[in-house]
């Protein structure tokens, strides 16, 4: 059989991201924090965008009192852009259109007055930091230091020493029991506990730095840690040959006990969340306010756009240039626009399906899909998925994340459905409830959703209970020291 070359002509569709709609798109999934810093970037890298002033002219204001906010009866379609713009379009006119300010209504925080930048601009100090800047207060010999920065050196994120004496003296080329002394120098330092090389001797440390009195404490850590950790007292009780209520306030000294020094030195920062979406209860409705606090309104830089409208006075490369940062300004402002109209129109579907969950609380959260949504809004699910990650709103019940009004349906005996959530919290509640000396069981805890006509099963049970971090029946259960004991005649 001979091969050959041969030309065909074949029609298909092909969908083709533009970058105007790439750039739609990358808005309308990030979030709050990150938008303003793609905002800052835009505008030192166009010279034709710039952030309007605060300070606005009489006539302006008479002109943004007039615009309305968004109209709830508007549906808002999903993110579209042209590919191309006509050659001969009216750039003029588009930049009045969109050199004004969002028509969507946004919520508008009264300034206050912020403490001193100096009480601010402070770095919090590291493990690392604070033990070294005890080590070189220290009366220790330039040898013993450098074999405490060694150390210092191998610590873990939570203050325990992850390399043994041998590996250090190896390291500092110094015999062992230099390293054994210097270790128990290092043992007085703040944190105590720091630079033990496990739990029993991290405990001892501070046990012994506390000038307990009572050798009970000790001696628990010592012989019985792992009887204390199965929540096994009887048994500490019997080997011990103590009271239980001696026994019972030992153990709450032991619990007192920071297990992990290192942690409250932890160099990871907390993020804190700002909403995009504020919603307030007014009478029987709830309004939503968009957060706009710091968001820059952003316009076509009137310089510019004065200079493109001179004809003769710019050389047409000036022009080009001007007229391709000109688009792609108007572009970022038009998809600024719509991601904020979208975000507003998600949230009010939002509120539409869970207004069980705003008006009574969790207990009444629904099951809701994205294609709920979706539907509801006339969209595509990727584009409800894109408007809901990241994405915060604050509610009289909290701050929540957008995604977390989503879940899964769990069936009832009754035929109907209830949110997994509303599962979760119930769940807490019953061990909240519960007989602290007898706890319930996974298997107990199906039992009683059951009993309120709710279909689950017990290892549904064990991994929410996981999720909510509670510990098994037998790790919960409180032990019953009763009264003292009699004494042998």
């Amino acid at each position: 059989m001979a091969l050959e070359l041969r030309q065909h002509l074949k029609l298909a569709q092909q969908l083709i991201m533009t970058p105007q709609l790439q750039q739609a798109i990358k808005l309308l999934q990030l979030s709050r924090l990150e938008l303003l810093e793609t905002i800052s970037e835009e505008l030192q890298d166009n010279p034709l965008l710039e952030e309007e002033s605060q300070d606005v002219e009489p006539e302006q204001e008479d002109r943004a009192e007039e615009e309305q906010p968004v109209n709830r009866e508007t549906s808002v379609s999903e993110v579209t852009i042209d590919e191309k713009a006509k050659e001969d379009f009216d750039w003029e006119n588009y930049l009045g259109d969109y050199s004004s300010g969002s028509k969507v209504r946004m919520e508008r925080e009264e300034r206050r007055e912020l403490p001193a930048i100096e009480s601010r601009l402070v770095q919090k100090p590291s493990l690392d930091a604070h033990l070294m800047w005890q080590l070189h207060l220290s009366n220790l010999s330039e040898a013993q230091k450098e074999v405490g920065t060694m150390i210092l050196g191998n610590l873990g994120r939570d203050g325990y020493l992850k390399a043994t004496t041998a590996e250090i003296a190896e390291m500092a080329e110094c015999d062992e029991s230099v390293v054994e002394e210097v270790l128990h120098h290092v043992h007085s330092f703040d944190p105590l506990g720091v630079a033990a090389r496990d739990l029993q001797e991290c405990l001892l440390i501070q046990a012994r730095n506390l000038q307990l009195e009572d050798d009970l404490v000790v001696n628990i850590i010592t012989n019985h840690l792992r009887d204390l950790e199965n929540r096994n007292y009887h048994a500490i009780v019997k080997a011990t040959g103590r009271d239980p209520e001696e026994i019972r306030e030992a153990i709450d000294t032991i619990t007192g006990l920071d297990p992990k020094p290192g942690r409250q030195y932890d160099e990871e920062e907390i993020q804190y969340i700002s909403p995009d979406i504020f919603v307030y209860k007014v009478d029987d409705e709830f309004v939503i306010l968009l957060n706009e606090d710091g968001m820059p309104k952003l316009r076509i830089s009137p310089f510019y756009r004065e200079a493109l409208s001179k004809d003769g006075n710019v050389n047409e490369q000036a022009r080009e240039y001007i007229q391709g940062k000109l688009r792609s300004a108007a572009w970022l402002i038009k998809s600024i626009h719509q991601r904020q109209r979208t975000i507003y129109r998600v949230a009010e579907s939002i509120i539409k399906f869970q207004r069980g969950f705003f008006d009574k609380g969790i207990a009444h959260l629904k099951p809701l899909v994205l294609r709920d949504v979706a539907e509801d809004l006339s969209m595509h699910e990727s584009t409800i998925s894109r408007v809901t990650t990241n994405k915060y709103m604050h509610t009289p019940r909290g701050v929540f994340e957008l995604k977390y009004f989503f879940n899964s349906s769990i069936s009832s005996f009754s035929g109907g459905s209830v949110a997994s959530e509303s599962v979760k919290e119930r769940i807490r509640q019953l061990v909240s409830n519960e007989d602290p000396q007898k706890p319930y069981s996974d298997k107990a805890v199906v039992e009683k959703l059951r009993e309120e006509n709710i279909d689950i099963a017990r290892r549904t049970v064990a991994k929410y209970r996981e999720l909510l971090g509670i510990l098994p029946s037998n790790l919960r259960k409180e032990p019953v020291w009763g009264t003292k004991r009699r004494k042998r005649k």
